[in-house]
């Protein structure tokens, strides 16, 4: 008590503020920065085929060779003479630039529709500059075409350039339209020209220092931080962070209007809200952590980048904006400054209590309405289904995408996919007869050998990344795994890279769940010390959870046409939605424990929810928006994220947190706060 009076009195919030401001400065200049991946990688437990096959590779003798495949087209048109003159002379110029230049002839397609050009190319150099080598290799294709023809890059460079760019800029962009956001939604909040000033700047300078602190840590921990979970990181920073500050700024304003000492004030704010936002950040801190334990690399990374982001969030909530609030005074509150409300002062019921006493009056039917809405956005879960093509990870139209659609309709869909297949090099004829006798098997092509291993490159019918080729990959493997003297060889390449990711984010998923809702369930029983309440509480946010995913999934199959959610969509959705949604019950039932000791249980929620219905509103709000920011990035995977998130939050803030769980409380009483002893509400007047 001595040391948070310290910290929010005259002299010390002057040095807390003054510490924050040096020990920023000096972590924003001293600490190494560390470039991030432009985009994801697979992160594949050690185990898998395919990280297996991977490893091995790198050993052989063409492990570092990469391919261009250039499609030349005229919209469905046959091509002309001119037309296959110049594809062959565009073929010319393009094995120029390749290290086996005697590969390289063009493909005409069986209706002569399309060309293909394959270009072998050195691996090396496409890891130095993957953009340079695509841009050179489309203007090389696009010289001197005629008239109508069209050249399109696309196989492991175009689609990796496509997915670059669409990272491109993207910290920028996420950063200026989140801050954007927040800045519109605290002015509407406070309806002060001043007063959104201070959070949104100790919550961006918390997210700067994330950006700073996180990357360097995560690269130690061997978990890289790629720009997919530098986007999430800032979003949840600045959501939470903002969440925290408007807690915060809400219990200080009422105790303005209680006691004429600022400094006063914010110590009893700080004492009544600290616990509070302590308890939520601790929540969301250690389910990601929790993560931690997932197989996929992505997830950890992610897991530990995240914790670290919402502690320093919750850091600058409990100490540097408190700080930064009483040196600027009451004025900071302009033009509705709180005043001190003179003894006997009638206060007069606002509308969030008056809700709150029309719930309590009917709180059966409250009950009843809402777990049937939940439920009815909850059948949405019937069209689920979780795994996206390669063609289906990006939003909009890419050059690649478009590309491949031509390798669909004119050549074999599976040109520009990749299997791989490593097999005892005196087995080759009978592993190659297996294999080719697979459906959905086009071609089988024996290649390099390396310590009596021998690749087989292998085509299939299938679009790259489909369920297709996922059944394809599974029978290469069962068929492999009959034979006893095949039986150690291995599936891998791009296509068994992403079913092993589908697999390992489906284990990953049902080993983290339950991880989660036991932190959750523990932070509420040491906060509430209820044994009911934590029960009803997860069990509402678990109602969120599945009408939000079932919502989420009815929108992507009907209105924005995604075929399919991407495979870490519902465990990332179900970490959020369940970990920021027990944050608002945490405010609004710490709240209500708080009154129910002076109150009783009835009118201690009524009261509750009428001094947290506002604030928690507009916190819920401005996290749904700044998650529904995600969608800003042409990425299929964060734009799911960020629209379940939202619709979650949204309904969890309207709701849930709202109409459902103060009739829940109602209902049960002061069996509620079971074992706490029952409080008796004191007589009227």
């Amino acid at each position: 008590m001595v040391v948070l009076r310290a910290l929010v009195g005259r002299v010390g919030a002057w040095v807390v503020l003054g510490l924050a401001v040096v020990a920023s400065a000096a972590l924003f200049v001293l600490v190494p920065s560390v470039e991030s991946d432009a985009f994801p990688s697979a992160g594949l437990p050690a185990e898998t085929q395919s990280a297996q096959v991977e490893a091995l590779l790198e050993e052989f003798p063409d492990a570092d060779v990469s391919a261009a495949l250039l499609v030349f087209e005229r919209g469905g048109e046959p091509l002309t003479d001119e037309d296959e003159a110049a594809v062959a002379a565009r073929a010319e110029a393009l094995a120029a630039e390749s290290p086996t230049p005697q590969a390289v002839r063009p493909q005409l397609s069986e209706d002569r529709t399309a060309a293909l050009v394959v270009v072998p190319v050195d691996g090396a150099d496409v890891e130095a500059d993957l953009a340079g080598t695509a841009d050179h290799f489309r203007a090389l294709a696009a010289e001197d075409l005629p008239e109508g023809l069209r050249s399109a890059l696309t196989g492991p460079i175009g689609f990796s350039d496509d997915v670059s760019s669409a990272f491109a800029g993207a910290d920028l962009r996420l950063l200026l339209v989140t801050v954007g956001v927040v800045a519109v939604l605290l002015i509407a909040t406070y309806r002060s020209p001043l007063l959104w000033l201070v959070p949104l700047a100790v919550v961006g300078t918390a997210d700067g220092l994330a950006r700073v602190v996180v990357a360097p840590l995560a690269e130690l921990a061997g978990l890289p931080v790629d720009a997919s979970i530098s986007g999430i990181l800032s979003v949840l920073v600045f959501g939470a962070g903002t969440n925290y500050a408007l807690l915060l700024v809400a219990r200080y304003r009422e105790e303005l209007t209680r006691q004429s000492d600022r400094h006063a004030a914010m110590l009893t704010a700080v004492r009544s809200a600290g616990p509070a936002i302590a308890a939520s950040g601790g929540t969301v801190a250690l389910s990601l952590l929790t993560l931690l334990l997932a197989s996929l690399q992505g997830n950890r990374a992610l897991g530990l980048a995240c914790a670290l982001g919402v502690g320093i969030a919750m850091v600058f909530a409990l100490l540097v904006l408190p700080a930064a609030l009483v040196v600027c005074g009451r004025g900071l509150f302009w033009p509705f400054v709180p005043r001190v409300q003179a003894e006997g002062e009638e206060r007069r019921a606002g509308a969030w209590e008056r809700l709150g006493r029309g719930v309590a009056r009917r709180p059966v039917l409250v009950a009843v309405a809402a777990v049937v809405g939940i439920a009815v956005l909850a059948l949405g879960l019937g069209g689920y289904r979780v795994g996206l093509s390669q063609t289906e990870q990006l939003t909009g139209d890419p050059e690649s995408v478009q590309a491949q659609r031509v390798l669909d309709r004119s050549f074999s869909a599976g040109l520009s996919g990749g299997v791989d297949v490593l097999v005892p090099s005196e087995e080759v004829p009978a592993a190659t007869e297996r294999v080719q006798a697979v459906e959905g098997v086009e071609s089988v092509r024996p290649g390099t050998e390396h310590e009596d291993l021998t690749r087989l490159t292998v085509t299939t019918s299938a679009a790259p990344q489909s369920e297709q080729a996922f059944e394809v990959v599974r029978a290469l493997r069962a068929t492999l795994a009959d034979d006893p003297a095949l039986a150690g060889s291995l599936v891998g390449g791009s296509d068994a890279t992403a079913l092993d990711t589908l697999d390992a984010a489906e284990d990953d998923l049902r080993l983290v769940v339950p991880l989660i809702l036991g932190v959750v369930a523990l932070v509420l029983l040491v906060l509430l010390r209820s044994a009911l309440a934590p029960v009803l509480l997860i069990a509402s946010v678990l109602g969120t959870f599945f009408a939000s995913l079932g919502a989420g999934t009815w929108l992507f199959t009907t209105v924005w046409d995604f075929p399919a959610l991407d495979a870490n969509v519902t465990l990332y959705a179900f970490l959020f939605l369940i970990a920021l949604g027990v944050d608002y019950n945490i405010f609004l039932t710490s709240r209500a424990r708080e009154e129910r000791a002076r109150l009783g249980a009835r009118e201690g929620m009524i009261t509750a929810l009428g001094s947290t219905g506002g604030v928690i509103t507009s916190a819920g709000v401005l996290l749904a928006a700044v998650f529904a920011v995600l969608g800003v990035l042409p990425v299929v995977a964060l734009t799911q994220v960020g629209v379940i998130v939202c619709l979650g939050v949204l309904l969890d803030t309207l709701v849930v947190r709202t109409l459902l769980v103060p009739a829940l409380a109602f209902l049960t009483r002061d069996a509620f706060w079971w074992p706490a002893r029952r409080v008796t509400a004191p007589a009227p007047g």
